[in-house]
């Protein structure tokens, strides 16, 4: 290798090793943060009447789940409220397992519309979604973030090494 590769090759190491340090300390934290805030959004939509993309087809869903003893303003309000309680629990950090456990919860009722209405998740079903479809896929992006920070909740940390 060249003197001057060398060098460069120093230089480079020692900035990714910093980087990566950081990330590791930081990594975390930003992933909560940013799912609080992606959690306290939607959820604040939802308790405005026609903002949520989402709103029809999850109060149809959990009106299903329930047997209709749940009506669709009231699934709305419950879901609204919930997912504005996840968020507030992952941006303050505050009893974070609890707010996990509600996220799982949450995350099982977001996937049942693949079961109960396949037709209106998937203009080819199953590899096709349509945008209510693709809506429901990104949560497996959700889930595998909470399953990061909750490795993390007990103490636990990220290492760069």
């Amino acid at each position: 290798m060249s003197p001057l590769m060398s060098v460069f090759y120093r230089w480079f190491d020692r900035l990714d090793r910093r980087v990566t340090a950081w990330m590791a300390r930081n990594g975390v934290s930003l992933l909560r943060i940013s799912l609080g805030i992606v959690y306290t959004w939607f959820g604040v939509l939802k308790f405005f009447p026609g903002l949520s993309p989402a709103a029809d087809l999850a109060t149809r869903t959990i009106e299903k789940l329930t047997f209709g003893i749940i009506p669709a303003d009231a699934a709305l309000l419950l879901l609204a409220a919930w997912e504005t309680l996840i968020g507030l629990g992952l941006l303050s950090g505050v009893w974070l397992r609890a707010t996990l456990f509600l996220l799982f919860a949450q995350m099982l009722g977001t996937l049942t519309p693949v079961l109960f209405f396949p037709n209106e998740v998937f203009n080819a079903i199953p590899y096709a979604p349509t945008l209510e479809g693709q809506y429901i896929i990104k949560n497996l992006v959700i889930i595998s973030a909470a399953i990061v920070i909750g490795a993390t909740a007990r103490g636990g940390k990220m290492v760069s090494e």
